[in-house]
């Protein structure tokens, strides 16, 4: 094999018996085992578990008499990695053995898993549910590219200057238990120094004359982190971890995961404003309490639901009187802070069930589902009348106002999220209008 041997892809010869006979030079480049270590060996030994049945069945067609061209499987190389392989392949009657051309196609593959990754990358920041979905569904997608059981994402918090784990898959560690994290962890030094961090197999170290190492590695074998950056700001950091003393990562898995991590920033940025914009469409900015759209569709949903009795749902819409006054003598400042504090006080005053929503300006409403009887709605009212007409204390000023508010309940008042409503607000105003002792008297 004299001339084979100058060939970039390995000649293989294999017995009927499924063992290697000669092998060319390139073998060693390929498989990472010399053509003298080869020879003997099972061919099915060195192929990837899971590649070895239909690779059989290949051997079987090719001793049958038939030709394979561009079959593609994964091989073990000597050193643990995987080596992917088109062959062509074809029987010798007269010698009885097979004899195949190998082509190492793994740098295309690897080229081609990277376009997948970032395609899957994007296809997932548009279909996850939240940021936790997303994470989980990343973790899928690197598993495709390096061992990765054991996963993480971190983000950096920086209104809070906080570090937290997002997402964290450890087979060691509880499921959602999440260790604690500081500056002084592995994940929380790739984050604040913004640079990756590869610890290899502690015999590797060793030989590379890095045994000594400042950092506890978790009780892992191997460890990899790379920072997540979104312009030149680090928001987190992506993690992966062996327990495995036959798996270690390497300088190629960390380019690998670096590139993944461009992607992966990318999709949290985007999953992030995606979500800031979702929230600003159904919640108020100042109170953060549902706004008039996302009342307005709750409303409807819990009047459609099959089986709704009479008067199970009540709508309350209030107004607070004095607010105006306050406004223009105080300032917009204040009075949005006057608002907050309102807006939490209803939160407070009724069952976590119950919605509460600013409609806009001073007008807020709460939707009361599962009443037993009309007058439970009635009670509730007189509980927040209470409630907003004790005094507020805001930036030192001791302020007060009044509440209207109108109830309307369904069927006895109307049987649409439409003429609720406009009961509901039909009765607000007459009780605005009726005579009441100050602070009531200034209305706005």
């Amino acid at each position: 094999m004299v001339y084979a041997d100058l060939l970039l892809d390995a000649i293989c010869v294999v017995s009927a018996e499924g063992r290697f006979v000669s092998a060319s030079a390139a073998c060693e480049r390929i498989f990472g085992y010399t053509p003298e270590e080869m020879v003997g060996m099972r061919m099915l030994d060195l192929v990837h578990e899971e590649d070895r049945e239909r690779t059989r069945a290949a051997a079987e067609r090719v001793m049958r008499g038939g030709i394979e061209t561009h079959f593609e499987n994964r091989y073990r190389r000597k050193d643990g990695g995987i080596a992917h392989i088109m062959w062509t392949a074809r029987w010798s009657q007269a010698d009885g053995v097979r004899i195949g051309v190998a082509r190492d196609v793994t740098a295309l593959k690897q080229a081609q898993q990277r376009q997948a990754a970032v395609y899957a990358i994007s296809e997932a920041a548009h279909l996850s549910a939240d940021l936790t979905d997303l994470a989980a569904r990343i973790h899928t997608i690197i598993s495709t590219l390096m061992p990765a059981e054991n996963f993480a994402v971190a983000l950096h918090d920086a209104d809070r200057d906080e570090l937290n784990y997002l997402y964290h898959v450890d087979e060691r560690a509880a499921p959602g238990a999440a260790p604690p994290m500081s500056a002084d962890t592995l994940c929380g030094q790739v984050i604040c120094h913004g640079r990756e961090l590869l610890l290899p197999a502690r015999n590797e170290a060793q030989a590379a004359g890095t045994a000594h190492e400042p950092l506890d590695r978790d009780g892992a074998h191997s460890w990899l982190g790379v920072p997540l950056k979104s312009a030149d700001r680090t928001i987190g950091a992506l993690v992966v971890k062996s327990y495995d003393e036959r798996q270690s990562y390497d300088e190629e898995d960390r380019d690998l995961l670096q590139f993944v991590s461009i992607q992966v920033a990318q999709a949290i940025v985007r999953k992030r404003l995606f979500q800031r914009l979702e929230y600003m469409a159904r919640y108020d900015g100042l109170t953060g309490l549902a706004n008039r759209e996302a009342f307005h569709e709750r409303l409807r949903a819990a009047l459609a639901l099959p089986g709704t009795s009479p008067n199970r749902l009540a709508v309350l819409y209030l107004d607070l009187d004095g607010f105006k006054h306050i406004n223009d003598t105080y300032g917009h400042a204040l009075g949005d802070a006057l608002l907050e504090l309102a807006g939490q006080r209803l939160r407070h005053a009724v069952r976590d069930a119950s919605l509460v929503a600013r409609l806009g300006g001073d007008e807020f409403a709460v939707l009361l589902e599962d009443l037993r009887a009309p007058a439970e709605a009635e009670r509730v009212a007189t509980t927040l009348r209470q409630t907003l007409r004790q005094p507020f204390d805001v930036s030192g000023q001791r302020l007060q106002v009044g509440v209207s508010i109108g109830v309307a309940v369904s069927q006895r008042d109307g049987d649409s999220a439409e003429a609720l409503l406009r009961r509901a607000d039909q009765a607000m105003y007459t009780e605005k209008r009726a005579p009441r002792t100050a602070p009531d008297t200034d209305a706005g």
